[in-house]
């Protein structure tokens, strides 16, 4: 059986690594190491198809280093004691150097998994090479983490998809035979969303489906073949981003069948449940916000339950919030403040804080007012009183804009009583 293209255009080298060249460049981290030839355990995180199985592969075979993979989707502690216990043996028997295990999606490995992990990175019996397409800070257990160096792969740039194609046109392979003419690649480019791999494989899709060996490839044709056989939801991750989009998209178009839909499609491939309740959490929000507070304490709640029960009875949990949340009113107003907010800090830099803001702990600091003239807000009626809480330029700029809903229009209401005009409320 042929391997797919981009199995077979797989990078055999650091110079025909595509991007990422803040790891793999002149005296970068993995060049040091490998100049080096000490291979300090580590994570690669990064989005899917960008590199890191095969920047792990490359240094396995740079520093002559056997190579050992397992994927945390079927793979559990068993598995990891069995290359463990070969890896010890190897050192001890044969002398090489520590090998590399390769574990792909290591946040599915839950703390225990992890766990026995520890002993052999601690003794040097392995070289940890972990993917990840999550934060390591979260899914990563933190005995684990402090013995691994974490680098961070880019997604791929459009010049760099651009050249994955001309490269794979041009290369040794089999479509060489082919005469193919690349009209557009916009379509191709969409589909692949930054995925090198899912980008060379559905060239290889297209490519395949033209009956003659002259073919031009342009955005018709590229989507009229994806189209065709684009499977239902691939449980390696090819879909992955596709349907979480989907996802969120109808829990903030306020529609729950959809969303009930594309949640079912996520748990019957196999989806971590994890991800998805996270999303959720984030949705709660970025997108509810303060038109309904609730929300966010039910999608936290929901993060909690899925962490305790697991599959299958959380997808009903999973299924309840995604239900609650499409109902619930929307608003985007503090996604939007904090966001407006960063923007004006990288332009006017670090503004001093108001003397009368300050802290003063030192009688130095009262002596040069800091402290002086603030006004204690619950000593005010209501617990109010007008006063400056910005640095003086930019006083008066508003980042909070209420949103059309009854909940933030009560907020906009009580801020016109109190700032009368400020801020333009």
């Amino acid at each position: 059986m042929i391997p797919p293209l981009a199995e077979r255009l797989r990078p055999k080298s650091l110079n025909e690594f595509i991007s990422q060249n803040h790891l793999v460049g002149k005296n970068s981290p993995i060049q040091m190491m490998l100049k080096s030839g000490h291979i300090a355990s580590m994570i690669f995180w990064g989005p899917p198809g960008t590199g890191k199985t095969t920047l792990a592969k490359i240094i396995s075979e740079l520093s002559k280093r056997s190579f050992f993979e397992l994927s945390a989707i079927n793979s559990g502690v068993k598995e990891v004691r069995e290359v463990i216990e070969k890896a010890k043996n190897q050192n001890l028997f044969s002398g090489e150097s520590a090998p590399i295990l390769f574990i792909d999606e290591i946040h599915r490995f839950n703390k225990s998994q992890q766990d026995s992990l520890l002993g052999a990175v601690e003794k040097g019996w392995i070289v940890l090479i972990g993917a990840t397409t999550e934060n390591p800070s979260f899914e990563v257990v933190p005995a684990l983490l402090s013995r691994c160096q974490v680098y961070t792969l880019n997604s791929l740039e459009k010049s760099d998809l651009e050249e994955l194609i001309q490269n794979a046109i041009q290369s040794d392979d089999e479509l060489k035979k082919k005469k193919i003419t690349v009209k557009e690649t916009d379509a191709l480019l969409r589909y692949s969303g930054g995925d090198a791999r899912k980008l060379l494989n559905g060239l290889e899709l297209v490519i395949n489906s033209f009956e003659k060996d002259k073919i031009i490839l342009t955005n018709e044709s590229v989507t009229k073949s994806i189209q065709q056989n684009l499977a239902m939801y691939d449980k390696s991750g090819e879909m992955h981003y596709d349907i979480i989009s989907a996802f969120i998209k109808s829990i903030r178009g306020s529609d729950p069948n959809a969303a009930v839909y594309w949640l079912a499609r996520m748990l019957e491939g196999g989806e971590d449940l994890k991800f998805i309740a996270r999303r959720l959490l984030i949705l709660s929000s970025e997108d509810i916000g303060n038109a309904n507070p609730t929300a966010l304490v039910i999608a936290n709640n929901t993060f909690q339950a899925v962490n305790t029960i697991g599959y299958p009875e959380a997808r009903i949990i999973l299924s309840q919030c995604a239900v609650y949340l499409a109902n619930s009113p929307k608003s985007n107003s503090t996604y939007e403040a904090i966001g407006k907010a960063q923007q004006l800090v990288r332009q006017t830099g670090d503004l001093s804080v108001p003397l009368h803001l300050r802290n003063a702990p030192t009688k130095l600091m009262k002596d040069l007012d800091y402290g002086k003239d603030y006004q204690y807000s619950h000593s005010g009626e209501n617990n109010f009183i007008d006063q400056e809480f910005l640095p003086e330029e930019i006083k008066g700029t508003t980042f909070y804009e209420p949103g059309m809903n009854s909940r933030e229009q009560a907020d906009k209401e009580s801020l016109k009583k109190k700032w009368r005009g400020k801020y333009g409320y």
